[in-house]
């Protein structure tokens, strides 16, 4: 082997029972555990550079919150702040991690981020002499989908229901790629990355879970021997699990599914196993771009009068009343509640936000993460761009700081644009500063 090292780390992040739960527009409490929320680390070096990547399961954190992991693994443990790249694989059964969340408990936070620059840590002790492999390939069956769509009538509609004969077709394209990179370590077990794309919301209810995203790791350290797995989300901002051509009784969800989707995920990457190309040659390079970007406020003094009023009606239990255009179902005032809480929220802001766009480089393998939700369309864009062997795009990478819409979901006015704190445009600038962070770590 040459001079490439890899360790693998986890810990146990499970917030205890009672704890508030983020996701949706409404006051969940954790009242059970179906499988731990994990912490999962994984260190790389040339011998002269070392980078840490580190997947949570969290619904997200600000980068403000997530900056305290990266300032203190660079502080405790040598590792550069840029070369610090922790995400979160957006699962909606678990805790408030920010202090842009409401029911937060700042005790099990900071406790939490303790343990986080702890497993970082233990992934640099557990470090050995290894080889790399990358191979990626389209799951079997689809698992992921466009959750918006143009009606007939020309409006947006997010999730519209089963068979509706009203739709007329996806705004988007959606990404079935695998991609699986792993690395063979001497007299220690082997550390598979593996990435995929869909929103990690299949199970529903207020029990604590990891959704999908433990399935994929369970299900192949099960299948490969002495195997360890860390995952990354990819490109989600725009998909979920629900397939709306099929009739409303085969609505797959639940935990039973979230364990099919898992499988599926990690049986793409068995079949990607013995097929994997030898990376030769693994310069560890990690860079990060800091964007300033307009924010979305809103236009008039009528539309924010108008949104408090949404709000008030939300937060009094009269969501019935906030008005939404004729035939349209819950998505619609869920999609009017989320343009309001926005206007609201960048009311007394100022007119810019900084954006983290982060990047790590191992030899032929990039991995380029955006602080927030982007859609299916950036991920697609950059990877096709990308002349590495193999490219992961992450998603609520080193932040979770919003949407980052399609300028057509712009157009549209689909859920996610009305949420999102930016302007339309936001996936064009991702879009070009991904491709310049695929140039960048190449520098």
């Amino acid at each position: 082997m040459g001079n490439l090292k890899a360790g693998f780390a986890r810990i146990d992040i499970t917030p205890p029972l009672g704890t508030r739960l983020v996701g949706y527009y409404r006051v969940r409490h954790a009242d059970g555990i179906l499988d731990p929320l994990l912490a999962t680390a994984v260190a790389v070096s040339d011998g002269e550079h070392t980078a840490v990547i580190i997947s949570m399961d969290v619904i997200g954190m600000n980068q403000k919150s997530i900056d305290r992991i990266r300032r203190g693994v660079e502080e405790k443990h040598g590792i550069p702040y840029e070369a610090v790249f922790a995400c979160c694989t957006h699962t909606h059964l678990g805790p408030a991690m920010s202090d842009s969340h409401d029911g937060l408990n700042p005790a099990y936070v900071d406790h939490t981020i303790e343990k986080v620059i702890g497993v970082a840590k233990m992934a640099l002790d557990d470090m050995k002499d290894a080889e790399m492999y990358v191979n990626e390939g389209k799951a079997p069956v689809e698992i992921s989908f466009i959750r918006n769509f143009i009606m007939k009538d020309g409006s947006c509609a997010t999730n519209p229901g089963f068979l509706n004969p009203e739709i007329d077709h996806p705004l988007g394209e959606s990404d079935q790629r695998v991609a699986l990179t792993y690395f063979k370590r001497e007299g220690a077990p082997e550390i598979a990355i593996i990435n995929f794309q869909v929103h990690p919301d299949v199970i529903s209810g207020c029990t604590i879970s990891a959704d999908y995203p433990h399935f994929v790791r369970s299900t192949y350290e099960k299948v490969i021997p002495n195997s360890r797995v860390l995952y990354i989300n990819g490109a989600q901002g725009d998909s979920n699990h629900i397939n709306v051509k099929t009739p409303e009784h085969m609505l797959r969800k639940g935990y039973a599914f979230s364990e099919h989707m898992g499988r599926t995920i990690a049986g793409t990457a068995f079949a990607l196993y013995a097929m994997a190309e030898k990376v030769e040659g693994c310069p560890v390079v990690a860079k990060q771009i800091d964007l300033e970007v307009p924010v979305n406020k809103a236009k008039t003094p009528e539309e924010l009068e108008n949104a408090r009023h949404i709000v008030m009606l939300h937060e009094t239990g009269r969501d019935s009343e906030i008005p939404i255009p004729e035939g349209h179902g819950a998505m619609s005032r869920t999609t009017a509640l989320a343009a309001a809480e926005r206007m609201l929220a960048l009311e007394n802001a100022p007119d810019t936000r900084s954006l983290h766009i982060t990047g790590l480089r191992i030899g032929d393998f990039a991995l380029v993460g955006f602080p927030g939700e982007p859609f299916t369309e950036i991920g697609l864009q950059v990877k096709a761009a990308s002349d590495y062997k193999m490219t992961y795009i992450s998603c609520c990478a080193n932040g979770h700081e919003g949407y980052y819409p399609s300028a057509a979901a712009m157009d549209a006015g689909s859920y996610e644009a009305a949420a999102t704190k930016y302007c339309k445009g936001i996936a064009e600038t991702l879009i070009e500063t991904g491709k310049q962070m695929l140039d960048d770590l190449k520098k």
